[in-house]
C-alpha cells in the first residue's frame, strides 16, 4: 500500500491526514491538538515532510500511524 500525507501547517485549525494513493480514502487525522502533542515529544520534523527520500517517508508514515493508534487507545 501507497499513501500521500497532506498536511496543511501554516493555517489557524491546522490538520495532517494520509490519504490512501489509489483510493483517496483518509486513513489518519491529525488536527491542531494532536500535531502540537507530536511537536513537543520530537515526533514531528517539519523537514521529513518536504523529503524525497522514500525510507524517510515511509518511516514518517509508519511514526504517524503509531502515533494515531496510541493515542485512540488513551
Amino acid at each position: 500500500m501507497t499513501y500521500l500525507i497532506d498536511a496543511w501547517l501554516d493555517r489557524p485549525q491546522p490538520y495532517l491526514r494520509i490519504l490512501h494513493r489509489e483510493t483517496g480514502e483518509v486513513c489518519a487525522v491529525l488536527e491542531a491538538d494532536a500535531l502540537e502533542e507530536l511537536r513537543d515529544h520530537g515526533g514531528l520534523d517539519m523537514s521529513e515532510l518536504t523529503s524525497n527520500e522514500p525510507l524517510v517517508l515511509k518511516e514518517l508514515v509508519r511514526n504517524l500511524f503509531l502515533f494515531c493508534y496510541a493515542r485512540a487507545l488513551r
